[in-house]
């Protein structure tokens, strides 16, 4: 358990995700690549410094690639950017997919993290105080 704006934030695990490990290359790839509103983003929430909650980046989901993924949550975290733009279709078929699994998708614009990152930060603890807190 861990707590956050004194509410109890109740974990929840998904085991066993499917991993295609024809996308490892890509997910290390991206993860390199520094994409302005990720690293903005990693850098306020790597080790542990967002709530003490750990993130992964680049995570590797079935046949996708997450931008950031909260095990201890069963959250995928989205920053989507111009490469989302008339893919709406694609996008509602990935969230299903993530949601299939049990998963929580939580989804942001990347101009919003870039102009904005502390109320990204607000709007994501409000989304898991919403949906996890006991």
């Amino acid at each position: 358990m861990m707590i956050i704006e004194s509410k109890i934030i109740k974990p929840r695990f998904t085991n066993n995700l499917p991993k295609n490990r024809n996308l490892i290359h890509f997910s290390k790839k991206n993860r390199h690549a520094g994409i302005l509103s990720e690293v903005l983003f990693w850098k306020q929430v790597h080790k542990g410094k967002f709530y003490g909650i750990n993130f992964n980046r680049q995570k590797i989901i079935g046949n996708y690639i997450v931008d950031f993924y909260v095990p201890s949550l069963s959250l995928v975290i989205e920053i989507d950017g111009s490469s989302h733009d008339y893919k709406e279709e694609y996008d509602h078929k990935r969230e299903d997919f993530f949601k299939s699994l049990g998963l929580n998708v939580f989804k942001v614009s990347d101009m919003a993290v870039r102009n904005n990152l502390s109320w990204v930060l607000d709007c994501l603890r409000d989304f898991i105080i919403q949906e996890y807190s006991v």
